[in-house]
């Protein structure tokens, strides 16, 4: 199990640490600009990743059926990892907002930029405001039609209700896994036009299961500081049975990735590399995961970061091949 610092939580250091490793990757920037980057964890990149990856797999699987040329699929490529990081930002700041006053109550959020008094709500509010802006800006120039209004509802609304789902129910888990997921649509339609309502469902169904592991995995973290100040969640709801849980929605996961694939005819790399490459991470997560310890639940909802790679890789040869072929073929 890592022991770098960067998985400790708040608890293990002294204040003088905390705010030392809180400020290294920032230090390229000025230090006033500090708290509105630590609004949009720029610091924490785990958080774009998880975003970035189903607008990369929608967009390989769109790519791999109306055969996109690799240098086109190149560009939009780019512009998923911009749509992520725009939408994940932009959330990460109206949660904070929201969450300022129980943030206070969490050892591992009490020294966010809100809580811990280092920036008004109302220069919080201003931000986000901005960042909507270039959002709808984004998006605008980027994708049109159907995936243009598919883009708008992840960046605006569904976000914004997140929070409040926190205070209501045991399931903002639920929500999440609708919100974080939405990428995959926006890439599917913005590249073939067409709304494949089997393979987006199916797909969308399993980007769901792999939400609600890695964050009822994150939620784990807070149990006990969540149930004092009255935030719920999936940790809290199932407690001894969370690892059951976790090994059904990974079971669903992978089963309803690999039904997409056969629906958008996948080839065998997908297969081997991505379905059996998934497999083989989740088992070492359920392995080496101790829900009882906040550091090993940060450090397996990281891995759900790179977990990303093995799919996209499976998925991108896959594209690959069949791009040869055509060419061959052609």
């Amino acid at each position: 199990m890592s022991t770098k610092p960067d998985e400790k939580l708040a608890s293990e250091f002294t204040q003088a640490e905390f705010l030392d490793i809180r400020k290294k990757p920032l230090d390229i920037f000025p230090s006033s600009a500090h708290p509105y980057l630590e609004l949009i964890r720029l610091e924490k990149p785990t958080g774009t990743k998880l975003m970035f990856w189903p607008f990369a797999w929608g967009l390989t699987m769109a790519a791999h059926s109306v055969k996109m040329p690799w240098s086109t699929y190149s560009f939009k490529l780019m512009q998923c990892f911009l749509s992520a990081f725009i939408i994940r930002s932009s959330a990460c700041t109206i949660n904070d907002i929201f969450d300022r006053k129980m943030d206070v109550g969490v050892e591992r959020t009490k020294n966010r930029p809100l809580p811990s008094g280092r920036i008004t709500v109302f220069a919080a509010s201003f931000f986000v405001l901005v960042q909507y802006a270039i959002g709808i800006a984004w998006f605008y120039v980027t994708v049109e039609d159907l995936a243009l209004c598919v883009a708008l509802v992840q960046l605006l609304p569904i976000f914004a209700i997140y929070p409040l789902l926190k205070r209501v129910t045991y399931w903002p888990q639920a929500w999440l896994g609708f919100a974080m997921n939405f990428g995959f649509m926006t890439s599917w339609v913005s590249t073939t036009n067409t709304l494949n309502i089997p393979v987006l469902l199916t797909a969308g169904s399993a980007c769901w299961c792999w939400t609600m592991l890695y964050d009822t995995i994150y939620a784990c973290q807070d149990i006990e500081d969540d149930r004092k100040i009255g935030i719920q969640s999936t940790a809290i709801l199932f407690g001894s049975y969370i690892r059951p849980l976790l090994i059904a929605c990974g079971c669903f996961f992978v089963l309803l990735f690999c039904g997409a694939g056969i629906l958008n005819g996948q080839g065998l790399a997908f297969y081997v590399l991505s379905i059996g490459g998934l497999l083989l991470h989740l088992i070492m997560q359920w392995w080496t995961v101790d829900l009882e310890i906040p550091k090993s639940c940060w450090a397996n909802f990281n891995s759900n970061g790179q977990l990303g790679w093995i799919i996209w890789l499976g998925l991108v040869v896959d594209y690959a091949s069949v791009l040869v072929v055509h060419a061959t073929s052609s």
